[in-house]
């Protein structure tokens, strides 16, 4: 995958900007403060928090997540391999509920890169801008 693509960012944790620092504060989205944010980017200082209330659209992007997801199992496991849909049903719902934290943290990656344009070149260093 593409460096300067925006799906980059969003898929590997990182800036929406320079795409070298990260995003959230730990990596895997299965930790206990899976929903840390840095609130400037660590390489190139952009802003992660660019106003009050700016990530609860993000939910929206979630629930996209969610139904996109919900759909392609449907048509795997009960289209194509003829799971019944009592099991399909019973699987679907533990699963979705250990996917938030991951969807979570994707939806807010998603949200933010709508919004900033990628300049993945970018050499500035926190400390200089400081």
């Amino acid at each position: 995958m593409s460096t300067d693509s925006r799906l980059y960012s969003v898929v590997f944790n990182k800036c929406p900007r320079c795409h070298q620092g990260d995003f959230f504060v730990k990596n895997s989205a299965f930790s206990k403060d899976f929903d840390k944010m840095h609130e400037h980017c660590p390489h190139c200082g952009e802003n992660f928090m660019p106003e009050p209330g700016f990530y609860w659209a993000s939910m929206f992007v979630s629930y996209a997540f969610y139904t996109i997801y919900s759909l392609l199992t449907f048509f795997i496991f009960v289209q194509w391999l003829q799971i019944d849909l009592d099991y399909y049903l019973i699987g679907l719902i533990p699963t979705l509920i250990l996917l938030t934290p991951y969807f979570f943290r994707m939806a807010r990656r998603t949200w933010l890169t709508l919004f900033i344009a990628p300049r993945p070149h970018v050499h500035a260093d926190v400390t200089e801008q400081k």
